[in-house]
């Protein structure tokens, strides 16, 4: 579980900013490690009790997604700390425009593993009627 961090009133609002944007970073690849491990418990169970093809490849596809996610996240991570660099409005738009950018990202992935996921439970529940 991660634990914010303070914020002191002596610190430039540039060093805030980067600061909230690194917690939110890692709260995201928690978020997303926590998903792989789901999406193995899925895959599993779509092996041994659904076994259905397309559901199959559609795990396999999140899967990769959000691996790739999770790559590009700690690649970000590491580049963030630079925005403190910025010396005009013009870079730090640049900034919060990434910024963004990788949060649409995430929660585009988020909801996207998340109807997956209720594909996976339902077929769960016909298997189990069945």
């Amino acid at each position: 579980m991660i634990t914010s961090k303070q914020f002191y009133p002596h610190e430039s609002d540039k060093r805030i900013m980067v600061k909230k944007d690194k917690l939110e970073i890692n709260n995201w690849t928690d978020e997303l490690e926590f998903l792989n491990k789901e999406i193995e418990f899925y895959l599993d169970i779509e092996d041994s009790i659904i076994q259905n093809s397309k559901l199959n490849q559609e795990l396999h596809r999140i899967r990769r997604e959000n691996a790739l996610m999770l790559a590009a996240l700690y690649k970000y991570e590491n580049a963030v700390g630079k925005a403190i660099e910025c010396d005009t409005t013009a870079c730090d738009t640049y900034y919060l425009n990434h910024h963004e950018k990788k949060r649409d990202a995430y929660l585009s992935l988020i909801q996207n593993y998340r109807d997956l996921k209720l594909k996976v439970l339902s077929q769960i529940l016909i298997q189990v009627k069945s």
